[in-house]
């Protein structure tokens, strides 16, 4: 049982993030309260969004779990963490009747890696025990973009699509609205506690899972503290003598230090993400609007600090301290990091959890810590805080009312909390098959590994939780580390808004991740970014802070 939902809130390509880690929920972004502004039919796009009284009448009642107090409750938004080792002969039931009738439906999903045949033992037990009968069409993660948007456009739609936020783009936005169902009908209110584990997921994801005026989506809730760590191998650390830096002055300087090509050693990868966080740079999308102090609309690229990340990156290009293959974008950074040949990465929280395991047998010496961010000038960090929602499986219009009940028994069941049977079934399959248990632990087998991945835990997750049975010690470091960052969050004014930009806008942004990572390899120059900027503004953005600002002046700040 891991981290179910570790938020990016900035940095580079979110598919680039999750091919390199597979794990498809690591990845979430979406937001909180909404109302509607710049309106539109529900058969067509619907700019803006819903905030307020408006969405309040919208969302589903909510109802706490009860089950498996955690050891470390959250704080500073960060996810809630289980320490101990969990009882396997107690484990709570959450789903007591079924509540599928055994009706076949399909759903489409991202998948990062080989997806397990159709078929298997692990789609065959967790279909008896949830009364369902899904026929899984699992799509190249990487790639997923183009499938949804050709399925969007066509007239045959499976049953249930996944949907990240990171595709809501161009048209792809604007079919949501047009091409699946409000839930409100099945959810809204107290009929979700015919779902008990629906219920138990907060509201504020539940807000942001508001598209077009209705209820379209089941969100997998995320943590507001940051999902995204700069790593560093302690055990190295701590052989070398090196201290841990605290300013991005002491960065450069031991990264200088610790280099050595000869031994084939780097200090570092790219290390725009983290840069992000030690700069104060806000995310990228609609998160990266905040009127400022003066009063001001601005986007995060307008700010000095967006060049000021880049540049100070791109000093440690220039130093020889980043990793040739991350200087050529190539390879796979976490493999360079376990293998001592860089020493600081970014990766997502889970990466702590699965470099530690993987690293367990083979090299016992290992230690990996998630370096605590610091301001750029050795102060406190600026950190934004993660929406609480940012993947989300919804139903097609049309459905029928049978396949619309089989597709919520089966979101019920995936959200069942930590502690309970159905949570054991969802994350490691069946005993025997799929893990088997040593020391009180359960251990995946190789089957499990190779079954028991990232399909129904697509479909939706119960509030944000870390447990790491096999490796306690790694969930309690990785909640007291959000705990720590989430003591610096700030939320911008566009926080929690599921903001659907027009369509004329859709790729006004896009051409800036190329550009920085051009940039920080020095095959672009700073005038190249700061023409890219100012063409932003005359192209549109100007333009688009308008409409920023109607949508704000009529649904208030976020913040």
């Amino acid at each position: 049982m891991t981290t179910n939902a570790a938020s990016i809130s900035s940095g580079p390509s979110r598919r680039s993030f999750l091919a390199s880690t597979a794990v498809a929920t690591a990845a979430v972004a979406g937001g909180m309260p909404l109302l509607t502004a710049c309106g539109g039919s529900d058969s067509g796009s619907r700019e803006g969004a819903t905030s307020g009284k408006a969405a309040d009448k919208l969302l589903p009642t909510y109802v706490a779990s009860t089950v498996a107090k955690p050891d470390l409750p959250p704080k500073n938004g960060s996810s809630a963490g289980y320490t101990g080792k969990i009882d396997l002969a107690g484990l709570a039931t959450s789903v007591p009747d079924k509540l599928g009738t055994g009706a076949s439906f399909k759903v489409m999903s991202p998948f990062w890696g080989s997806p397990p045949k159709p078929g298997c033992a692990y789609y065959t037990a967790l279909d008896a025990a949830a009364g369902t009968k899904i026929t899984w069409q699992n799509q190249d993660g990487n790639t997923y973009g183009e499938k949804l948007g050709a399925v969007l456009a066509s007239s045959s739609i499976p049953d249930v699509v996944v949907v990240p936020s990171w595709e809501l783009v161009g048209k792809i936005a604007s079919a949501v609205t047009a091409k699946f169902m409000d839930l409100g009908p099945y959810l809204a209110g107290d009929k979700v506690k015919k779902y008990p584990n629906l219920a138990a997921i907060p509201s504020d994801s539940w807000r942001m899972s508001i598209f077009g005026g209705a209820l379209r989506g089941i969100p997998i809730p995320a943590a507001a503290a940051p999902g995204i760590a700069p790593f560093y191998r302690k055990d190295i650390f701590d052989k070398k003598g090196y201290s841990v830096p605290k300013s991005a002055d002491e960065f450069l300087s031991w990264a200088k230090e610790a280099t050595s090509a000869k031994a084939k050693v780097w200090a570092c990868g790219d290390m725009r993400w983290s840069a992000a966080g030690i700069f104060g740079v806000r995310p990228a999308g609609p998160l990266g609007w905040n009127i400022g102090d003066d009063g001001k609309l601005t986007y995060r690229i307008e700010h000095p600090e967006y060049l000021e990340h880049l540049e100070w990156v791109r000093k440690l290009f220039d130093a020889g301290v980043v990793h040739p293959d991350d200087k050529a974008n190539t390879g796979t950074p976490s493999q360079r990091f376990t293998a001592g040949q860089i020493l600081v990465y970014n990766d997502n929280l889970y990466g702590w959890y699965g470099a530690t395991a993987e690293q367990a047998k083979s090299n016992p010496d290992f230690e990996i810590e998630g370096m605590d961010y610091f301001g750029a000038d050795g102060g406190n960090p600026t950190l934004y805080a993660s929406p609480p929602a940012g993947i989300w499986s919804m139903i097609r219009k049309g459905a029928s009312k049978e396949t619309i009940e089989n597709a919520l028994a089966a979101a019920n069941f995936a959200a069942a909390p930590y502690g309970t049977k159905e949570r054991m079934f969802v994350d490691y399959g069946v005993e025997g098959t799929h893990y088997t248990v040593k020391g009180g632990v359960p251990v995946k087998t190789d089957k499990g590994n190779s079954e028991v991945s990232n399909t129904w835990g697509g479909l939706a997750a119960p509030a944000p939780y870390t447990a790491h049975p096999d490796f306690p010690e790694v969930a309690r470091k990785q909640v007291e580390w959000q705990q720590r960052q989430g003591a610096f969050l700030k939320k911008t004014s566009t926080y929690g808004m599921n903001i659907v930009e027009p369509a004329r806008y859709a790729t006004l942004s896009s051409q800036f991740e190329q550009l920085e990572i051009d940039f920080v390899r020095g095959h672009k120059k700073l005038p190249d970014v700061q023409q890219a900027i100012s063409t932003w503004k005359s192209s549109g953005g100007d333009k688009l802070r308008d409409w920023y600002k109607k949508l704000l002046d009529k649904n208030g700040s976020g913040n």
